[in-house]
């Protein structure tokens, strides 16, 4: 895949960001030991960031409260998600050290360095919808980006009331659908309008989710059902923690009243085939993986190579034709992300 090259002035910008962020750094590394020095911390505790914005955190303690709070200077990698070890203080805590992840969902910024912008999820929630109408390689590309970074894909078919009264797009979804338990993924149905959500609310129970697809799926709607007073949520958020509502948070996490969480911002919502490589999708294809490293050639592309072991799983129907078309389509595609 090829590489972006930057020009003279974006090289400039980029210089000049990272000036501003070190600047940042040193400063909430100041904030941060003065507050540590000056002895009117409280003790240390276990904590989750549920809130990011830039210089400052918001930590929920064990207790349930939030505070802001300032980064000590080498926990410049924090996002939403994370487990840290932190001290209250007033009116601003300190977060002192960082806890390991089981996971990490990252994207490039506008200069193509891939940064977190959220942690420690346990699935990731595939919303699709009749309208607009789905097709296998949109999916297959949101279920490969989940395979890569190693959290679960749930697929989510929402707006179910649309097809009622259409027995020929019911027929076209649940073709397009039929595949994908027999992989082993999990299918639920939903409808934010007609009230069948129970389903998706024992799915993210005890976890903590996200939600992505497409725009015009219904994923604000199903997370404005889930949590209905989610805006008032984020204002008492704030007001805990002695700020007023931030609008340029990376990420959010709300706790559900069915139990779980969800972390939630646009930027996570447009998860998608970021920075891949052809390896890299061949193993986001599940069924693929028993059949990887038997062709006979080792840079088979799986076109019409003599000795492609996934061409032969094709001809005795251990992997779906639709799903190597998919397959080929998405590695067509890499050098456009």
């Amino acid at each position: 895949m090829s590489k972006r090259k930057l020009t003279r002035q974006q090289a400039w910008r980029v210089e000049k960001i990272q000036e501003e962020r070190a600047r940042r750094a040193a400063r909430r590394g100041s904030e941060a030991e003065r507050a540590l020095g000056s002895g009117d911390l409280g003790p240390e505790q276990e904590g989750l960031v549920v809130a990011h914005y830039g210089t400052q955190v918001d930590v929920e303690g064990e207790s349930g409260l939030c505070q802001r709070c300032h980064l000590r200077a080498n926990l410049e990698g924090l996002v939403t998600g994370d487990r840290v070890v932190w001290c209250e203080g007033e009116p601003t805590g300190v977060v002192v050290a960082q806890l390991a992840r089981h996971s990490v969902l990252s994207r490039p910024d506008p200069y193509g360095k891939l940064k977190p912008v959220a942690a420690n999820i346990d699935q990731i929630m595939l919303v699709i919808a009749p309208v607009p109408e789905p097709h296998g390689n949109l999916v297959d590309r949101y279920l490969v980006a989940a395979e890569t970074v190693g959290i679960e894909p749930v697929i989510v078919l929402n707006k179910t009331d649309l097809l009622a009264d259409d027995e020929a797009l019911r027929q076209r979804i649940d073709d397009l659908l039929r595949i994908y338990p027999e992989l082993g993924y999990t299918i639920l149905r939903t409808s934010s309008r007609q009230g069948g959500l129970e389903a998706l609310r024992e799915a993210l129970c005890e976890r903590i989710s996200v939600f992505v697809g497409q725009s015009g799926v219904g994923k604000s709607s199903l997370i404005n059902a889930l949590l209905p007073d989610a805006d008032l949520r984020v204002g008492e958020l704030s007001a805990q923690a002695g700020k007023g509502t931030h609008t340029t948070t990376t990420a959010r996490l709300l706790h559900l009243p069915s139990g779980g969480s969800l972390i939630d911002s646009p930027g996570i919502r447009e998860f998608g085939l970021w920075h891949m490589t052809r390896e890299q999708v061949e193993q986001g294809f599940r069924e693929f993986r028993p059949f990887l490293g038997n062709c006979k050639f080792r840079d088979c592309q799986h076109q019409h190579e003599p000795g492609c072991a996934i061409l032969a799983a094709v001809e005795t129907a251990d992997i779906s034709a639709t799903r190597l078309e998919s397959y080929r389509h998405i590695v067509a595609s890499l050098d456009s992300y």
